[in-house]
């Protein structure tokens, strides 16, 4: 209570230093009582202060009753910190008993004009008296009746709907419409910037008194049109309004989940603009709340420890609001808070797996605040002492039982034959299944190569190029999509699907890109669910498959079931379908029905939804289940970590595929030199050749120096690319070290000797040495 008792102490500083005007009862001119006609302001402002009139004492109290309630240091309700354990918080449908009916709303007792007359002073003077009047007040320097206008309508939640409503006595009860004139709102918060001082001050301080009103029972949509309204106050970018910016946050935070259910629609019909600036203004809320300018520009962090898990909560609001947009407003990655690098994400991370339904806040409740960075090295960090663990074990096993301890035990060794290197590597991984969470180390048979990275780079490439051979037949390339996809042919054996999903769970495990093109939806399937059940014989892998998903696979296919669901003919006669599909299996079709007695029911008009419904499904989950089943199960045996939960399906591939997206100015800018300097002629001459290579070429110098030609999450830079001199003769090849990232350099004295003997080089290297 210490801390509350504190921020609340916060919000009566922000009174005192208000003039002492908004300290007393309001001077002659600005009372509540009988207002005198305004001369110069215009129609609206005469219209608003008709209807208040007419109000009459609606609003008694007002402002000194409210900073009387100050006084009296009355307490805002605690935020609800109700965190479901390892879960996402989303936002998107509730169950039917959540939505119930809100309380009525009161009346607003302020319309003396019609609702033609008034919608058209709204829609027509928003913007001018906004800008007109404040103009013409910095003219004449006679602020008052702008002052009396920001004076009056930010001093309760009544008047806030009163001035900001298109009705004033419209319900306005669905999730589509907020009620809100948008346009005026915009207008007043970008004239209120332009006004003095004290005039921004009156607006906070009216904001004080709305937020330190009594709560009686549960919000209205009144209170909840107040918020909306409130937290676009562009006031609060600055951190002298903090303290009642985190009030207002807080009470946005403590709203039921109904309650949250109408925000998150009504955000999202903001303007991209406003709609971007208020998540920013919450982000950098957050990063200063984290890391202050000054020491003493905000309450100590402990006095006020709900600052940051309600401005987080209300975040998730906005990120809600924009996974439900179709499109989304911004991109995901635009929620991500970079300062969040900068605190002990580990020590955050624990909390959530030790804390999850507490009270104890972790930003891992939010994922997706945190960037695939910060995910990345959770994960890898969660793999370490997985593996530091796996290797005690095995220590502790063989000390107790006095044998001789081989240093072998802390390391999963794979040792393949390149001839033969798919079915070695099925059996060596089938074999040592007990030891896959441990470092991962490759020998090839007959080569003196230590692995110190490069060959388990090397192996990765090697074995997925030839997985994904076409020749094969595990999968099928899609030309039109440039992805693979699942073969749907029936075996007895899938295990060689549990080895690629193996292969995609050591990548991650022991931080290697791959250069597997696999669709999103793939990705969103092995998340289905995150982490693998106990039970062995539960549904994986089957996520939802919309038409979009067909499109990222299957796009011919889909644009035809598009051109079927948009027909406005005769379905039935036209097209001619039932609910049965045909598929050709090793040169043999068969005929497979989507539902019971398929092969008799016509695709009609009335179910042709149906029809694609159950067709996609077919396609992307139940004609491939085992295949997929055996995969999820293979990258799950080795990725089986709690930090899975907090990825999204495009934050998944990222880690195993890593970037295709090669920005050869990037790692030329985080270049180490070791022998030479960057302004030494040959470095000059290998930038100037390999910034003009073509894109296939600079793949390969960046295979050829580092073993993958995959950029890692944190990009170039995280390559630690180092460029060494290496004093041979110059008729010598340049030379690479792919365990460190490094290649080695004879100094070579012409541009066009540099670029024939590296394309030489990199068009050659595979294995240890030149083959």
């Amino acid at each position: 209570m210490d801390g509350e008792h504190s921020a609340l102490s916060g919000v009566e500083r922000e009174r005192e230093k208000l003039p002492p005007i908004y300290n007393s009862s309001p001077p002659a001119g600005l009372g509540r009582g009988v207002k005198q006609p305004f001369p110069s302001l215009g129609t609206f402002i005469s219209t608003l202060s008709q209807r208040r009139d007419a109000g009459g004492r609606g609003f008694a109290g007002g402002i000194t009753g409210t900073l009387t309630s100050i006084r009296h240091g009355r307490e805002l309700p605690p935020i609800c910190r109700n965190v479901r354990q390892k879960q996402r918080l989303s936002i998107d449908t509730l169950p039917p008993e959540v939505k119930a009916p809100f309380p009525s709303d009161p009346v607003i007792p302020l319309r003396t004009k019609t609702t033609k007359e008034f919608q058209f002073v709204l829609l027509m003077r928003c913007v001018c008296v906004a800008r007109d009047d404040v103009e013409r007040a910095v003219q004449s320097g006679d602020w008052r009746e702008v002052r009396e206008f920001y004076l009056t309508t930010f001093d309760s939640f009544i008047e806030i709907n009163a001035a900001f409503k298109r009705e004033a006595n419209g319900l306005f009860n669905t999730i589509e419409d907020s009620g809100v004139n948008a346009k005026f709102v915009n207008a007043v918060y970008d004239a209120l910037l332009s006004t003095p001082q004290d005039i921004q001050k009156s607006v906070l301080k009216g904001i004080i008194n709305s937020l330190l009103r009594e709560w009686k029972g549960p919000r209205t949509k009144d209170d909840l049109r107040a918020y909306f309204i409130l937290v676009q106050n562009p006031q609060y970018s600055s951190t002298s309004t903090y303290v009642i910016y985190a009030h207002l946050l807080r009470q946005i935070a403590a709203l039921s989940e109904a309650d949250h259910h109408f925000l998150v629609h009504w955000l999202k019909k903001l303007s991209a603009r406003r709609f971007r600036q208020l998540v920013e203004r919450l982000l950098q809320f957050i990063s200063t709340r984290l890391f202050p300018a000054e020491p003493d520009e905000l309450p100590p962090l402990t006095k006020c420890s709900w600052w940051i898990p309600s401005a987080t909560k209300v975040l998730s609001l906005f990120n809600a609001a924009n996974s439900v947009s179709s499109p989304p407003i911004m991109p995901f990655t635009d929620f991500y808070n970079i300062t969040l690098e900068h605190i002990d994400f580990m020590e955050e991370y624990r909390t959530w797996q030790n804390y999850g339904n507490s009270n104890r806040f972790s930003f891992c409740q939010f994922p997706f605040i945190l960037s695939t960075a910060v995910k990345k090295s959770i994960i890898q960090k969660d793999s370490e002492q997985q593996m530091i663990s796996q290797a005690r074990q095995s220590l502790v096993s063989k000390v107790s039982r006095r044998q001789r301890v081989d240093m072998n035990l802390l390391f999963l060794n794979i040792k393949v034959r390149r001839a033969q290197l798919l079915s070695d590597s099925l059996d060596e991984l089938t074999r040592k299944r007990c030891d896959l969470k441990k470092k991962l180390r490759v020998t090839f048979v007959g080569e003196a190569g230590l692995d110190m990275g490069g060959l388990t780079k090397e192996w990765f490439l090697l074995l997925v190029r030839q997985i994904f051979h076409t020749d094969y037949g595990m999968f099928t390339y899609m030309k039109d999509s440039r992805c693979h996809w699942f073969s749907s042919w029936k075996c007895d054996n899938y295990s060689e699907f549990q080895l690629v999903g193996t292969l995609m769970g050591l990548a991650v495990y022991n931080s290697i890109a791959l250069d597997i093109h696999f669709p999103l939806y793939c990705y969103r399937k092995l998340l289905t669910p995150p982490m693998a059940p106990c039970d062995q014989n539960a549904l994986v892998g089957m996520a939802t498959a919309t038409l979009d998903d067909l499109q990222q696979i299957m796009p011919e296919l889909a644009h035809g079931f598009g051109e079927l669901l948009s027909y406005e003919g005769n379905v039935e006669e036209d097209f001619y379908l039932t609910f049965q599909v045909f598929q050709e299996e090793m040169g043999v079709v068969r005929s497979y029905n989507l539902k019971p007695g398929g092969d008799k029911i016509p695709v009609t008009k009335q179910n042709r939804k149906e029809y694609v419904q159950l067709y996609i499904d077919f396609l992307l989950n139940k004609s491939i289940y085992k295949q997929f089943a055996a995969f999820y199960h293979g990258f799950h045996s080795v990725c089986a970590s709690d930090a899975l939960m907090l990825l999204r399906p495009e934050e998944v591939e990222m880690l195993v595929c890593g970037s295709p997206e090669l920005d050869m100015s990037a790692l030329q800018k985080a270049a180490q030199y070791e022998g030479y300097s960057k302004s030494d002629s040959t470095v000059r001459c290998f930038w100037d050749v390999v910034l003009a290579f073509p894109l296939e070429l600079q793949k390969k110098l960046l295979h050829f120096a580092t073993g993958s030609d995959r950029v890692p999450v944190g990009g170039m830079a995280d390559l630690n690319f180092k460029i060494s001199k290496i004093e041979v003769p110059t008729d010598w090849l340049p030379i690479s070290h792919t365990c460190f990232n490094q290649i080695c350099l004879p100094p070579y004295r012409t541009r066009k000797e540099l670029k024939h003997k590296l394309t030489i080089a990199i068009s050659n290297a595979e294995g240890f040495g030149l083959e």
